[in-house]
């Protein structure tokens, strides 16, 4: 199903003198991207939005979920954002409670879009997108709920006297960071918001915007636990241009974790997914580990490619035009669930825990993390089968670590 109620309408411009794009009202800036970050930055002269406010049926979730005012769907004609529309709505609450039954290590989360422009194929979230009344394959990639009063909520709801200070994950349904942020600029609201209330928190990201806020996360590093963590689950460029084509590549996400060791702050990787048969080989995980060490990670967490359902269908329809002949092998490694056997999980974390201690993670200093080595594309994985059976200064706080290791289950 699709969103019919929301007809885009070609001939209503957005604002569209200077910063045209910007935000709905109270967003001010909301326009402004950094020059030359994720190419989702200033709209040049000439480049228009187009807006249409929402009439019809919107999905009962999405009406349970936020404020019963407009909504406005917005086109660009910036590169970056061609094919795309994003949805500004006005969210009820924005901090999130984790679910009991959740595996996941952390209890609250924090999520300013809905959909990701990253596009990886084997992206967990995908079928959250269906409880919106769009799929989880295109839509996902392109069609992006932006919580554009996230900023003031948070501050608000830190606020409450119900509010009791526990750690917040960010980064850990759809990438906080993304294209979108360069317009939207909901990231410094949130963590200046944090960093006020002293209130513990991590980010996991693929973009290189986080750079951006580079020296407010410093400041809350002053006052409070901040968890900061790249996800690069392998370092093959033709690969990841395939599999997650929307991302900054695995180069420009380690020297991310680079720049942010050399300010002094603690910045971990999580090694994941790490893809059966296509980024698995020892001498894929050595190169990988080697380069995550190089770049002066204070820790690296590996996890194996999951396939719950939606990243299962649109992994394999990919995994089918791209690798046809590791389907069967996938089917058999996999079966109908959605984890690889346990097994194999173990056999990949022991690889990654020995290169770890090889190459010294954690034990490089913020200078030595300065430069990075030349990256060459490492050999393909044998297709042979798996065995079966499957802070400046401050420590990182042990629930945030967790929270990385756990964060893509």
């Amino acid at each position: 199903m699709r969103w019919d109620g929301l007809r885009l309408s070609a001939g209503q411009e957005g604002a569209g003198q200077g910063s045209a794009g910007q935000g709905s009202a109270g967003q001010g800036s909301a326009g402004q991207g950094s020059a030359g970050q994720e190419g989702a930055g200033q709209r040049g002269a000439g480049q228009r939005g187009t807006q249409a406010e929402g009439g019809g049926q919107a999905p009962a979730l999405f009406e349970r979920d936020t404020v019963a005012r407009t909504t406005v769907a917005r086109t660009f004609d910036t590169p970056g954002f061609r094919g795309m529309t994003f949805y500004e709505v006005h969210a009820r609450s924005v901090i999130n409670r984790v679910p009991e039954s959740s595996r996941m290590a952390f209890r609250w989360t924090i999520n300013p879009y809905r959909g990701c422009s990253h596009g990886c194929v084997y992206c967990f979230a995908r079928n959250t997108h269906v409880y919106l009344d769009m799929d989880a394959g295109l839509d996902f990639n392109s069609r992006i709920v932006v919580k554009v009063n996230a900023p003031e909520l948070v501050r608000r709801e830190l606020a409450a006297p119900k509010w009791r200070g526990e750690h917040i994950a960010m980064g850990t349904n759809v990438d906080c960071y993304q294209r979108a942020e360069g317009r939207y600029r909901l990231m410094p609201g949130i963590i200046g918001a944090l960093r006020d209330a002293a209130n513990p928190f991590s980010i996991l990201t693929k973009g290189t915007l986080i750079l951006r806020d580079l020296d407010l996360l410093a400041d809350a590093a002053q006052v409070t636990d901040v968890g900061l963590n790249v996800s690069v689950g392998f370092i093959d460029k033709e690969l990841s241009r395939s599999a997650e084509p929307g991302t900054p590549g695995p180069a420009r996400r380690l020297a991310v974790c680079a720049a942010i060791s050399a300010r002094g702050l603690r910045c971990g990787v999580l090694m994941g997914p790490i893809l059966p048969f296509l980024s698995d080989s020892p001498g894929q995980l050595a190169a990988a580990v080697r380069q995550i060490a190089a770049a002066g990670a204070a820790r690296v967490s590996p996890i194996v490619l999951h396939l719950r359902p939606g990243a299962r269908e649109w992994f394999l329809q990919w995994l089918g035009e791209q690798h046809p002949d590791l389907v069967e092998p996938y089917r058999r490694l996999y079966g109908s669930g959605a984890y690889a056997p346990r097994a194999y999980q173990q056999r990949i974390g022991a690889q990654v825990r020995e290169l770890a201690a090889q190459y010294g993670i954690g034990q490089a200093s913020p200078a030595a993390a300065r430069s990075l080595p030349e990256r060459s594309r490492p050999e393909r994985s044998r297709l042979a089968r798996p065995a079966a059976g499957g802070s400046q200064g401050r420590p990182q706080a042990d629930g945030a670590a967790a929270a990385v290791q756990l964060s893509l289950l």
